[in-house]
């Protein structure tokens, strides 16, 4: 019917416009002939199946100056067009001396487009912009470059402009969408370049200043406005729009209301209106008994929390004293004064790897809805973040099993209507206007209610006095009597008097006990007294691997048992409670247990080098693991080759993906086994593990945790007098140390790596081919070579084709640093052939990135940039983090060098967004690298801004050279 779009179902035809005119049956493409052709086309499919006249489509087509012939050229080409429909020709009709094209709604990408807005927009009024963003993500994604590609006439170039302006309408609206969820350094690259596209439009520039403001990047966000405000007086005449205005104000004066909006963390939930928020406390106990002078005082404290700057409370008390137990049940209590969330953590304070306050705050970031992209690395940039996230918010935060003030302190959120409470062993004294709560053990009532709630009023009713026998035994310690009473719970068969009388035998009792402890250990001893010998031996090994949790086959190789035998017995064990299940395959203790479980182990544990055997298995089971993960990863190095021999067996791997999987699993459990097995003989072991495990130091996640696994082992190699194991862990100190930029270090410790190494070849290769690295950052290009030469010889020496490979593509950027551009690009190119004859395809991409390098340097950009990119996306499906952050880097020095400036400038952001470029001096590069991009599309005072903080990198890091090219930029007339 005229004027509207009939409906034709069963159609199979797919339109698109947003791009270029094509069509579509199924994964077929259809020929929509020529542009003219293509031009009729698109003006019947933008009619919503509305007719469109002759004359209608010959203005709409040719304009004022149509052909003679142009009625039957619109014949000719709709007679073409129903031919190329074949069975659905029907959907081209002519009528009233005109066309029209009817097809179904989501037959063309327009319909779509507007289908997905209208819910898009229905989201994002209902409150769920997590959802808003997601469906206006799938609407841009149908664009494809510029709508209606290559089709003449003026009714097309209509319909384009229309087109370009909604794309760009939308897009805003996603940006301010990420903005207010949270994804700052996401929005500022892409912002970036679209300010260079569309200088004049105002409220990009509105964006970008709010986007790098809250990326706490504030002498940059007043630098666009100047930039702004310039730029429209010179083009247009007139001052920025009240908006840019109020804007630039708000950041001159640090405004509150500019932090991230209280619903930056909100998800959608189950399609509703209402905001999903962070709801991590455990679960409280049904059982609950008692505490009520306690529970009353905390819950006072935390309802001053919206009229306070923060309410902190400190639970103090011995193990098992029930300081969790309480702070969870006050907290779920409170849940409803803090609507905006709740978070939890458990410290881990009381073992021996307490929790990194860093760590904990990049979880807790990630909670509130920040990309892992976004998260800063620094502890003081974390916790600013996390404050700032928190304002304007009600959360409670339960940080609980606190070692310390100064591991909490980070942690807080330090703002009104937010609450800290906090559990530890020691009195945090020292911790700035916390309310201090000391937790006793129970009374007797209460003790015994907790007893008889747990066992039964039935079975205790007649053994009162056994009862009581039994809390008394416990010590009144809460944790003491669940675990005891559980135990008798689940024996019918147990009289309470019989439980009184196991736990009043002393000859049961450790010596060591002490005070508000011997309860604790005793139940404990308990439990452990009626294990089967097997269960017994288990539980005291398993207890003395470091790592957070253990897999079922390292469990497995600790034990020294086939992985069904050991998840049977690992099973029995997570029954007695006394081990935990994590997760399916992963197991961990209670940090209370795990000390008794290694008491018991240096008391029972028979003979006591079972002990050393039992941690020199797990650790045989991660080297042979993570051999060969590095095997996989990189076919045909000689690393492999130059380990130390390992008895226990590791895993096997499908491929190298899954491989990788398990690395990255494993890498806390990994890094926990280098530090506890360096000493005596194992340290070398523990070096081997350390090299096998260098993707972990690389990818950024767990860099410093590696660096300290290093400097753990090249301390105890020393100790040791083991030159062997101090060289391999000096060759990864340098490592790390050259990531981080920290050069003088890096080569010290590489040069003391090539002393120590005599035959070793690891790192006779290794140590010179990082003193290259460093001196070619350094603009020592002469000696960079002449290292990488040496790394080049000794590679040969060992017959290692990846070795020797990757020392070529390092001489090829020595000689494109020098000039030697024709040398450089054979150099690299004979390193890629190398590594892709070996199946090396994290390799090929160092390869790649050599190769853009040298051409770069010789001026062909588009090759270098074809390199590049696909170095980028190896690094990515890698997960290598920090060199896909140095690949952006270095394509953002191509586009510049190609006069690129609107690319180079989203390539230096993304770069800078992933916060992984390989230390300080490349992050200075970059910003040097952002500031010139700026200045070429520009943004003046914003490019400024970064050359200052170029400098002020180069400055720390004593670069003269550098420092001093930054300052020509900064004052050009200065240099001439």
């Amino acid at each position: 019917m005229d004027g509207e779009r009939e409906r034709v179902p069963g159609q199979h035809l797919y339109f698109t416009v947003l791009g270029p005119v094509r069509a579509w049956r199924g994964d077929e493409a259809i020929s929509t002939g020529s542009p003219q052709q293509r031009a009729l086309l698109a003006a019947l499919l933008l009619r919503g199946g509305r007719t469109a006249t002759a004359p209608e489509l010959v203005d709409g087509l040719w304009g004022t100056e149509p052909p003679e012939a142009a009625i039957a050229a619109l014949r000719t080409y709709a007679s073409r067009l129903r031919k190329a429909f074949g069975p659905d020709s029907e959907i081209l009709v002519s009528e009233s001396g005109g066309y029209a094209i009817r097809i179904g709604l989501s037959s063309l990408d327009t319909d779509v487009a507007e289908q997905l807005t209208a819910e898009a927009e229905k989201a994002q009024h209902s409150g769920d912009r997590v959802r808003a963003r997601d469906l206006f993500n799938k609407v841009l994604d149908l664009w494809d470059g510029e709508p209606l590609a290559g089709v003449p006439g003026p009714y097309a170039e209509t319909q384009r402009t229309r087109l370009d302006e909604w794309h760009r309408s939308l897009i805003e609206t996603r940006l301010d969408l990420d903005l207010e969820l949270g994804h700052h350094s996401e929005a500022v690259s892409e912002l970036t370049a679209l300010t260079a596209s569309y200088p004049l439009r105002e409220r990009l520039r509105e964006l970008l200043m709010l986007a790098l403001y809250r990326s706490g990047r504030q002498a940059e966000a007043l630098a666009v406005y100047a930039d702004t405000r310039r730029l429209l007086a010179d083009e247009l005449g007139v001052d920025p729009r009240p908006e840019l205005s109020a804007l630039h104000q708000k950041i001159l004066e640090a405004d509150a209301e500019l932090a991230v909006a209280a619903h930056a963390a909100e998800e959608p939930s189950g399609g509703s209106a209402s905001f999903v928020r962070p709801a991590q406390l455990p679960a409280t106990v049904s059982d609950f008994t008692g505490r009520a002078p306690f529970i009353k005082e905390l819950s006072d404290q935390l309802a001053t929390a919206e009229g306070r700057v923060m309410a902190v409370s400190a639970v103090a008390g011995i193990g098992g004293v029930g300081k969790t137990t309480l702070a969870v049940h006050v907290a779920h209590a409170a849940r409803h004064q803090f609507p905006d969330g709740q978070l939890y953590v458990d410290l881990q304070g009381s073992g021996p790897l307490v929790a990194d306050p860093g760590a904990v705050l990049g979880s807790f970031l990630r909670a509130l809805g920040t990309a892992d992209n976004a998260i800063p690395d620094g502890v003081e940039e974390r916790a600013a973040l996390f404050r700032s996230l928190l304002d304007g918010r009600r959360v409670l935060t339960l940080l609980d099993n606190a070692r310390d003030a100064a591991q909490v302190r980070p942690l807080l959120p330090g703002t009104p209507g937010c609450a800290a409470l906090i559990t530890s062993r020691h009195r945090m004294v020292d911790l700035e206007s916390a309310h201090l709560v000391d937790l006793d053990v129970m009374s007797p009532d209460e003790a015994l209610v907790l007893f008889t709630r747990i066992v039964g009023e039935e079975r205790v009713a007649s053994e009162r006095d056994a009862a009581m026998d039994v809390v008394a035994a416990c010590g009144f310690l809460p944790l003491a009597i669940r675990i005891a009473a559980s135990r008798l719970a689940s024996r019918r068969t147990w009289t309470v008097s019989a439980l009184a009388g196991k736990l009043g035998d002393e000859r049961r009792r450790l010596d060591e006990l002490r005070a508000g402890d011997l309860a604790v250990k005793a139940t404990f001893e308990l439990g452990y007294g009626q294990l089967e010998p097997q269960q017994a031996r288990a539980f005291r090994l398993l207890g003395l691997a470091d790592g957070p949790d253990i897999s079922l086959a390292a469990a497995a190789a600790v034990l020294d048992m086939d992985v069904d035998d050991a998840e049977d017995l690992l099973e029995s064990l997570v029954d007695t409670s006394l081990l935990e299940s994590a997760s399916p395959g992963r197991y961990r203790f209670h940090d209370l247990v795990r000390l008794y479980a290694r008491a018991c182990a240096e008391r029972d544990e028979m003979p006591p080098a079972e002990r050393d055997a039992a941690l020199s298995r797990l650790l045989d089971f991660y080297l042979s693991s993570a051999a060969r993960v590095f095997a996989l990863a990189r076919p045909g190095d000689r690393l492999v080759d130059h380990l130390e021999p390992t008895r226990y067996p590791g895993l096997d791997f499908q491929n190298r993906e899954a491989a990788l999987d398990w690395l990255f699993a494993e890498s806390n459990c990994l890094l926990a086994c280098i530090r506890q097995s360096a000493a005596g003989d194992t340290v070398r072991r523990a070096a081997d593990l350390l090299l096998t495990t260098k993707d972990v130091g690389e990818s950024g996640a767990n860099s410093y945790q590696y660096q300290v696994a290093a400097q753990t082992v090249c301390e105890a190699a020393l100790t040791a007098r083991d030159t062997h194991a101090e060289a391999r862990a000096r060759m990864m100190l340098t490592h790390m140390y050259r990531m981080t930029s920290n050069f003088d270090r890096a080569d010290a410790e590489a040069r003391r790596a090539i002393e120590l190494a005599g035959d070793d070849p690891v790192p006779g290769c290794e140590a010179p081919n990082d003193r290259g690295i460093i001196a070619l950052y350094q603009g020592r290009y002469q000696e960079a070579e002449d290292h990488f030469r040496q790394a080049l010889n000794s590679f040969q020496a060992d017959d290692n084709l990846p070795g020797i490979a990757g020392a070529m593509c390092n001489v090829s950027r020595a000689h494109a640093a020098m000039g030697l551009t024709d040398s450089a690009i054979d150099l690299a190119s004979q390193g890629i052939e190398i590594y892709s004859s070996l199946g090396l395809t994290l390799r090929v991409a160092n390869g790649k990135f050599a190769l853009g390098i040298a051409l770069h340097q010789a001026g062909r950009y588009a090759e270098a940039l074809d390199q590049l990119t696909g170095a980028l996306e190896l690094f990515r499906e890698n997960r290598q983090r920090l060199w896909e952050g140095s690949t952006h880097a270095r394509l953002a020095e191509v586009h510049l060098s190609a006069h690129r400036p609107k690319e180079a400038a989203l390539h230096a952001e993304q770069a800078l967004a992933l916060r992984f470029v390989g230390g300080e001096f490349r992050r200075g590069t970059v910003l040097k690298v952002l500031g010139q991009a700026l200045d070429m599309i520009g943004q003046t005072d914003r490019a400024r801004v970064c050359w200052q903080d170029a400098l002020a990198v180069y400055e720390q890091l004593g670069n003269t050279a550098h420092a001093d090219e930054v300052r020509g930029l900064l004052d050009p007339a200065a240099v001439a």
